[in-house]
């Protein structure tokens, strides 16, 4: 094919140095994202990738074919509070999903907040949301345009009416209501300096209450670190509204400290655990007893109780110890233990007493995973309550919601999605590589049954590996085009991941970052080697994180790849922490202004391994103009080196989503249109 004629990049002659050794950055004036000339560069990227895209045949029938898949009712599993059920829905199409209220399991619907009546667009989106302790006060957050920025509004669950309460400047946390009703918890920031929202660094967030009626001016702060301005923190109430707890977070370290106060004593906070040692959950307490999950000399994790009577460590009880299999979440529920386990990267569920004796298994659909928007609130029940819920998944097994009755040992589906799809010849297998150092990395592998599992087809490679984030069967409307297509779907569990245990994390982060790639190479060879495919019909796919995987896989293997979709991605690893939430990612990454982690990130950083003259593969990356989390320069930046030192003729190209962020609260039709595309381009360049 033709070398395709890019817009023009201007480069500057911008130098720095990093510990006597001097690195260009040509491209840094796409870093302010507002400037005429980064939108006018907006514009003529946008503008060439959709030229390229336009005159792809197979581009209308994807199109039609994914809103056809998405057009399906769902739900997701419901929190009971005060005998009422506050659930999720959506009838198909809806850009942003629905909040139902039920006064039973089966009775009816009524609409308490439908976040698509916010906008015309969609591009509003309900992103968190608490029901007040008496049931009768709905506390809800809101982005524009897929920021992180929140805006907290309060409800009235009966009349549908909001008060007149806004919060603002608040993000990467959740709140917590107040025992008696009368306010919530809650964390926010200064506002940022203007025209600084989507890109000012991130610090010094605090702890503040605020009571029903005020103007957040009035709020009461509770608990600022001035003298620790990367501290994060998480508030929680206790089940018997006796305690505040703080879960105390520093950047994106897996480990946190742990503080609390009596909700009616004193406003001094006792540091529990106050070094930076290992992870502690609250599960649930009793009294003086706390329930906590932790890895603390448990890489896979275990259940503890602390006294507050006697908290020094010599007297913390192990109730459930550690065991092969690492645990991602536990739930305190009918006053039993319940435990979701990664088993070979897909969860297992077991139940257990409060003394920590096995009661026995919660049978699951499928392999598969319980689905979580937050990755924190997997199972909802309460210590009182008979039944539990979750939202059960898996490739081939659309969100469902199950209910779980402790008194007849009796797990059932509540809501079967039903799809204009056959599921029936899909299988999944699961294989085992050996990575360059022999570590044996999982990966699941997704086929037609009716057709040869072998052969030249195309392939659609997907990880992450970072951040202890687990990656576990998931389903995605969008990958069931794919198999029509007929390629074949493969999911590789890297290290840098939790499927494993803290360990498994620590492979694939700081000094060990490199492994993880090393992980995905060895995936993408055992798919070339073994048969499955070749290097031409080959794709490699990640997000954030995963966008830094793909970025470093092709810059140290243009070869093994046909096609490369980094999303949102980190490409930059010699400035990725001088932007909003950037400097948190020290803690997997290490930090540039580091002599010793400088080295480490420069080997691999994918902006500044790019190779004139060198062929790489098809590239389409995609990312958002309102992405305050990984801010879009990284792309922009990555795209404009590639291009200009593209030696082949594969297209590079880049896809700027307008009034969206980093993917959360994407409204649906902007899914499907970007899904279009990516099938389309992969159509083209892998010669579907």
């Amino acid at each position: 094919m033709p070398k395709l004629h890019y817009p023009r990049s201007y480069t500057v002659d911008q130098v720095d140095d990093f510990h006597g050794t001097p690195i260009t950055d040509p491209y840094r004036w796409l870093e302010d994202s507002s400037s005429p000339e980064t939108r006018s560069w907006i514009d003529a990227q946008n503008q060439l990738t959709q030229d390229y895209l336009s005159d792809i045949p197979q581009k209308g029938n994807i199109r039609n074919r994914l809103t056809e898949l998405w057009n399906y009712p769902r739900a997701y599993a419901p929190r009971r509070v005060k005998g009422r059920y506050f659930q999720l829905r959506n009838s198909g199409l809806q850009n942003q999903n629905v909040l139902y209220i039920m006064e039973s399991l089966r009775g009816e619907k009524r609409v308490l907040l439908d976040p698509n009546e916010l906008s015309p667009d969609g591009t509003i989106a309900l992103t968190n949301w608490e029901i007040s302790q008496d049931g009768q006060m709905l506390a809800y957050a809101t982005n524009a345009s897929g920021s992180d920025w929140q805006v907290w509004r309060i409800r009235d669950v009966n009349t549908g009416k909001d008060l007149p309460d806004i919060i603002r400047w608040s993000k990467f946390a959740n709140i917590a209501w107040h025992p008696d009703n009368s306010g919530f918890f809650y964390c926010g920031y200064e506002p940022p300096e203007d025209g600084g929202a989507y890109e000012s660094v991130n610090l010094n967030q605090r702890v503040l209450f605020h009571r029903l009626g005020d103007k957040q001016s009035a709020d009461t702060l509770v608990y600022a670190r001035p003298d620790q301005p990367e501290w994060g923190f998480d508030p929680i109430i206790t089940s018997d509204g006796n305690y505040l707890v703080l879960e105390v977070w520093h950047g994106t370290d897996t480990r946190n400290r742990f503080f609390l106060r009596e909700i009616s004593g004193t406003e001094q906070f006792t540091e529990l655990i106050p070094d930076l040692e290992a992870t502690y959950r609250l599960v649930g307490s009793y009294g003086s007893r706390f329930y906590i999950h932790t890895n603390d000399q448990a890489p896979h994790g275990k259940l503890i109780a602390i006294d507050l009577r006697n908290p020094g460590k010599t007297n913390w009880e192990t109730i459930i110890p550690e065991n092969q299999d690492s645990i991602e979440s536990i739930k305190f529920a009918n006053n039993q233990f319940i435990i979701i386990y990664l088993q070979n990267a897909y969860h297992v569920l077991k139940r257990y007493d409060q003394a920590g004796d096995y009661l026995g298994e919660i049978e699951l659909p499928m392999l598969g995973s319980i689905f979580s928007f937050d990755r924190e609130n997997f199972l909802f029940g309460e210590p009182d309550h008979d039944e539990l819920f979750f939202t059960f998944n898996s490739f081939t097994h659309p969100p469902t919601v199950m209910k779980y009755l402790f008194e007849e040992d009796l797990c059932e589906k509540l809501d079967t999605p039903n799809l204009k799809f056959d599921f029936s010849p899909y299988k999944i297998d699961q294989v085992f590589v050996s990575s360059k150092d022999g570590t044996l990395i999982p990966m699941f592998l997704i086929n037609n049954s009716d057709l040869p599992a072998k052969g030249n087809k195309p392939v659609l490679l997907y990880g992450y590996g970072g951040f202890n984030i687990s990656i576990t069967p998931e389903f995605q409307i969008s990958r069931l085009v794919w198999l029509e297509m007929g390629g074949t779907l493969a999911v590789a569990n890297l290290r840098g991941g939790g499927e494993f245990g803290e360990e498994w994390h620590k492979q694939g982060s700081l000094q060990n970052k490199q492994n993880v790639f090393d992980d995905m190479i060895a995936c993408a060879e055992y798919l070339v080697t073994s048969g499955y495919t070749s290097p031409k019909k080959l794709a490699i796919e990640g997000r954030s994180n995963g966008g830094l995987l793909v970025g470093a896989c092709i810059t140290q293997r243009p070869d093994l790849f046909g096609a490369a979709l980094p999303a949102v991605g980190v490409m930059d690893m010699l400035r990725f922490h001088k932007f909003t939430i950037g400097w948190a990612w020290v803690s997997d990454y290490g930090s540039p202004d580091d002599p010793e982690d400088f080295k480490i990130l420069r080997a691999y950083s994918p902006l500044h391994n790019i190779k004139p003259g060198s062929s790489y593969p098809a590239t389409l990356a995609t990312t958002a103009d309102h992405d305050d989390r990984v801010v879009p320069s990284h792309s922009y930046k990555f795209i404009s080196a590639l291009q200009a030192a593209q030696g082949g003729t594969a297209p590079i190209l880049i896809r700027i989503q307008t009034k969206a962020g980093h993917g959360f609260g994407k409204p649906t039709k902007i899914q499907i249109e970007e899904q279009t595309d990516i099938f389309a381009f992969l159509s083209k360049v892998l010669n579907i």
